[in-house]
């Protein structure tokens, strides 16, 4: 009889988790038995159910149900109910990815179990210990026994915290995930056709970073900075947004401004195709700065530092303090100036995930 394939258990919580789902889970189900273990970090339709059925993602074998709430409410919640759910599923590994609440809480509950741990898209820092994903980040990565580094950077910056073992650079699922997608994304009718814009006529917006507009003043910043273009403005809203503009009263402001189209968060294929055909675009995303960097399309980053630190230096990207009063001017603008490098691999990530894994376990 041939022995049962070894057993992965994959934490996923946020939109973020979702697209690089894609790629891994189907790398991984060709050489192991995967249970998805689903948070609840987002846990509203346009999040997160709308990725599952537009992607086709595997089910969660778990969905933990957490919902919202305060840091620390948050992540003991998820790692009360990660324990009871690696405890159940006995899996051989768990597998976390990038650096949300859902990252730290599966970490820290299979560290405390005595599981083996793996990293995706471990490395990446921001060298902003005040932000809560570096924080993520910095834990997951030092609790680690498997570290799966998109970048030359991510490499360089692990070895300068004494991380050397278990550290192997892959490329970046992001871009595997992209790749998987794009036939998909030709045979769909633009995006941007359904706001009435042109390709490479018009700016792309979404803000979601606690930092950014959690303060009513700094959040009033955004929306002006806005409010100057002189093209058309498509302004995905994420949830948090929402309710901090209707909280302090700037969804009125929002809707003065005539060339802003505020519309509710779109699914993966439809971001894609929006930042695909927009001229600019203006974000705090991490992820979002990468898909333009990928794409081929210039980022304005409303932040004073990135974890992607190789988009700026190849003058894709440009960061721009919020409260620098240069927002709107970098929006009309910025225009990059560089050639593209391959910092991020060649597509083929999750593979090298799922074999690196596979001799871990000893199931080469």
């Amino acid at each position: 009889m041939p022995n049962a394939p070894k057993r992965v258990l994959t934490v996923v919580g946020a939109r973020p988790q979702f697209v690089k789902l894609l790629p891994l889970s189907r790398a991984l189900r060709r050489r192991f038995h995967e249970a998805i273990v689903h948070t609840g970090q987002h846990y509203d339709d346009e999040m997160s159910r709308v990725f599952f059925e537009e992607l086709s993602l595997p089910e969660p074998s778990r969905h933990l149900g957490v919902g919202s709430g305060p840091h620390g409410a948050q992540t003991g919640l998820m790692l009360t109910r990660l324990e009871e759910a690696i405890v159940e599923e006995k899996p051989d590994v768990v597998i976390v990815l990038g650096d949300t609440n859902s990252t730290l809480a599966g970490a820290l509950a299979a560290s405390k179990l005595g599981v083996p741990l793996a990293h995706v898209e471990a490395g990446v820092r921001g060298h902003n210990r005040r932000e809560p994903e570096e924080q993520n980040r910095i834990v997951a990565d030092h609790l680690s026994d498997l570290l799966f580094v998109p970048t030359a950077d991510g490499v360089a910056e692990l070895k300068r915290e004494g991380i050397t073992r278990g550290v192997h650079r892959v490329g970046d699922v992001m871009l595997d995930a992209i790749e998987l997608v794009e036939d998909a994304l030709r045979s769909r009718t633009p995006a941007f056709e359904r706001f009435g814009v042109e390709s490479g006529r018009y700016a792309l917006a979404t803000f979601h970073r606690a930092a950014n507009v959690d303060d009513p003043v700094m959040l009033e910043g955004l929306i002006a900075a806005l409010a100057e273009s002189e093209e058309p403005v498509i302004f995905p809203v994420h949830p948090r947004t929402r309710a901090r503009l209707a909280a302090s009263g700037l969804d009125a402001r929002l809707k003065e401004a005539p060339r802003v189209r505020a519309i509710e968060p779109v699914g993966y294929l439809d971001m894609l195709s929006l930042v695909r055909g927009a001229r600019v675009v203006v974000t705090d995303s991490g992820g979002l700065q990468k898909e333009c960097y990928l794409l081929g399309v210039p980022c304005v980053t409303a932040d004073r530092q990135t974890a992607w630190a190789e988009t700026v230096r190849d003058g894709w990207n440009v960061l721009v303090p919020p409260e620098s009063g240069r927002l709107g001017e970098a929006i009309r603008t910025f225009r990059p100036r560089g050639a593209r490098g391959r910092h991020y691999g060649d597509g083929r990530a999750s593979e090298r995930i799922a074999e690196i894994l596979a001799r871990f376990l000893g199931e080469a």
